[in-house]
């Protein structure tokens, strides 16, 4: 196959020649599908110099203009749709047909924030006397530091770039290094449909070795990162030596609770998908499955069958295939070290929980049901981040919510039941950011999204992220 060229952006140009490559690997046939070049120091230190530099006009640019780039950025990502969605597929493992998804919703980000920019209004507040007049205005924060994971690598990118565009920052992106080519083009289309050398950049190489340069600059003024709590905490004290700003959406263990009068019908369908989904490898993917006593059994039976219906594949080749493979092989030994240890802790083994048989090479996985937990098993306390589906019983409501609240992570939970009263009830005493009831959408562009304790800081998506992105200013007037 021939091999994808990867390149950084700096100042508006593609920069393809460095002093070192990183290779990238196809999750489904572990071959090398693609290459991009390591960013060294004077690259680092010469594009926050661009960018700082750019950002003096881009800041200053009339929000119409910046509205109508943004508008045609999403034209021409949606132009350069499918050419991006394929390199997704081959270098994250995701089937095509969720690719396309990812590409549309990353698109569609850019159109969203195109008009909500232009609803960002300052306060005047008229005082005591006629001689003084107070003003409240937001401005832009400066150059900003997009940090990006492997998961969902182009939609949260444009969760970051799109809304610190919008209100007038300058942005430096890092890729995570095992999908950094989807995000590059996706980047590359942005700035094809017009915006100005310097504004938006990236940067490719190891994590540890470029983010610690962006974390240590004065001149970044702002990290946005998405990833592992471990890891959040680890950015959030480097870059409190020159108090960065942050927003951080870290790791999730997300719960659902399933009420005897549920749908069961749906529940099933709806939680075998969110298990499942990208491999388990989404923040908001259920890892923590509570059913009540009483219906345990038929939950049980139906989730069983319903996985067994779940179609393993390469994505490319099968473009509507179901899963495809995990996106690393350190995936793969986290997934495996779960089970382990359930189960050598009394967990049940109902079904998967091992590499599917009809594929010697590639990271794939068989989703897997456990039964028979507890709440000393690494599976119901961690993020396994992989295809895994713990299902533990409960007696009643107030002990489905302290099983819930006992994780120390806040982002998503899900609730099923028919009852209203019961939903609202549930729902205002889960401490997350996000509750979903009836439903599995954890993250949606036109409302917040953010963790509560330790799943972050902030909030990406919705209006409200573009606060995020902007310092509040008083301006007092004496006339």
């Amino acid at each position: 196959m021939t091999l994808a060229k990867g390149f950084m952006i700096i100042n508006g140009k593609k920069v393809f020649d460095s002093k070192d490559t990183m290779q990238v690997i196809n999750p489904a046939t572990e071959e090398v599908m693609g290459e991009v070049p390591v960013a060294n120091k004077e690259d680092i230190d010469k594009t926050i110099d661009i960018a700082q530099k750019s950002f003096l006009n881009w800041s200053r640019e009339n929000p119409r203009t910046r509205s109508k780039i943004l508008h045609a950025a999403a034209e021409r990502v949606r132009e350069e749709a499918e050419k991006i969605a394929e390199i997704l597929t081959l270098e994250q493992g995701k089937p095509l047909k969720e690719a396309r998804g990812e590409i549309k919703v990353s698109a569609d980000i850019l159109d969203f924030y195109a008009e909500e920019l232009k609803r960002v209004k300052g306060i005047n507040y008229w005082m005591d006397s006629n001689y003084i007049k107070s003003q409240v205005i937001y401005q832009p924060i400066g150059v900003i530091g997009a940090i990006t994971p492997f998961n969902y690598p182009v939609s949260l990118t444009a969760f970051k770039v799109a809304p610190a565009l919008a209100t007038g920052n300058t942005v430096i992106v890092k890729p995570s290094s095992l999908t950094p080519l989807s995000v590059i083009y996706y980047l590359n289309c942005i700035i094809e449909a017009g915006l100005p050398d310097g504004v938006l950049n990236c940067l490719t190489g190891p994590g540890g070795q470029v983010v610690e340069y962006l974390l240590e600059s004065p001149a970044i003024g702002k990290v946005s990162f998405t990833g592992s709590t471990e890891t959040g905490r680890k950015i959030m004290s480097k870059a409190g030596k020159y108090l960065k700003k942050m927003t951080l959406e870290l790791g999730g263990n997300s719960p659902v609770l399933i009420f005897k009068d549920a749908d069961i019908e749906r529940a099933v369908n709806d939680c075998v998908y969110r298990s499942f989904r990208n491999m388990g490898q989404i923040c908001n993917s259920i890892n923590r499955i509570y059913v009540e006593k009483s219906i345990m059994d038929d939950f049980v039976n139906s989730f069983i069958d319903k996985s067994k219906s779940l179609v393993i594949d390469n994505g490319i080749k099968n473009p509507d295939a179901d899963l495809g493979p995990m996106a690393s092989l350190e995936g793969v030994i986290k997934t495996e070290a779960h089970i382990k240890d359930a189960l050598k802790k009394g967990a049940c083994l109902k079904y998967g929980g091992k590499k599917p048989e009809n594929f010697k090479k590639g990271f794939f996985f068989e989703p897997t049901v456990v039964t028979n937990v507890n709440c000393q098993m690494m599976i119901m306390n961690e993020e396994t981040f992989g295809p895994v589906a713990p299902i533990m019983g409960f007696e009643d409501l107030e002990e489905g919510i302290r099983l819930s609240n006992r994780s120390p992570y806040g982002l998503v939970s899900y609730v099923y039941t028919k009852d209203l009263s019961k939903a609202i009830y549930v729902s205002e005493n889960l401490q997350f950011g996000t509750v979903g009831i009836n439903n599995i959408i954890g993250a949606e562009v036109g409302y917040p999204y953010g963790g509560w304790k330790d799943s972050g800081i902030g909030v990406e998506v919705s209006e409200h992220a573009l606060y995020e992105y902007l310092n509040l200013k008083h301006i007092r007037i004496k006339i």
